[in-house]
């Protein structure tokens, strides 16, 4: 079987101060690796390891400066911006440090935002986001707003966002950083719920602690693979 996400041989290089001609500053030096379907990664790494830029390279947010991605068996590489936006919508659910909902929506509005441009019945839309919220624990809190959350509920209702569109694979970056440690178990028990669902998950954290609870680690440093 294919793996879920394989990269060979990935570069990212960024400009210095703009000037496309001059020297650039390598973030990523020749990264190569397959995550298997189904499979919990975790990307490990000091800041400035490269761990966020290589997540927003296997979530189509970026492209690389050389080197090929291969996404669910898809060659990202010819994609135009549209096409990989289309890929993303379908195949990808991401979830951030800093939740980024919507803060005049309800939890039901902002778990329901990725299926908008999907083409499914709103009603069909709603259903779904009211049972992921029922799922994640927030059966009673769909009609909140951000402001009337916890900083867990808050990552609940990414979660259950992020799952609305049925994904393959679950990416996430630093999701426990603005946690404390208790509720930060709870998201971890989330995350391995959505895991046992057959889900595949890359994980970045700085965490190590958090980092053991995933199958495998990948450790980055300098923006090579140790």
């Amino acid at each position: 079987m294919q793996p879920a996400i394989s990269l060979r041989n990935i570069v990212r290089t960024f400009s210095q101060g703009g000037d496309s001609a001059g020297p650039g500053i390598e973030v990523l030096k020749d990264i190569s690796i397959d995550i298997g379907r189904g499979e919990f990664a975790a990307l490990q790494g000091t800041s400035g390891s490269g761990k966020s830029t290589l997540l927003h390279i296997i979530g189509l947010l970026d492209r690389p400066t050389s080197g090929t991605y291969e996404l669910m068996g898809r060659d990202t590489s010819g994609l135009d911006d549209d096409e990989q936006s289309d890929l993303r919508n379908r195949t990808l659910g991401f979830i951030f440090q800093s939740f980024y909902l919507i803060p005049y929506a309800t939890a039901l509005e902002n778990v329901t935002l990725p299926g908008l441009y999907s083409g499914r019945p709103q009603t069909e839309l709603h259903e779904r986001a009211e049972y992921l919220l029922e799922r994640v624990g927030l059966a009673d809190r769909m009609s909140f707003r951000p402001n009337r959350l916890s900083g867990g509920q808050q990552q609940r209702v990414a979660m259950a966002r992020a799952l609305l569109n049925e994904p393959d694979v679950i990416l996430a970056d630093e999701p426990t950083g603005q946690l404390d440690s208790g509720t930060s178990a709870e998201i971890m028990n989330l995350f391995h719920d959505v895991h046992e669902s057959g889900k595949t998950i890359v994980l970045v954290t700085h965490d190590e602690e958090v980092a053991k609870t995933a199958q495998r680690i990948i450790h980055l440093t300098d923006g090579r693979m140790d």
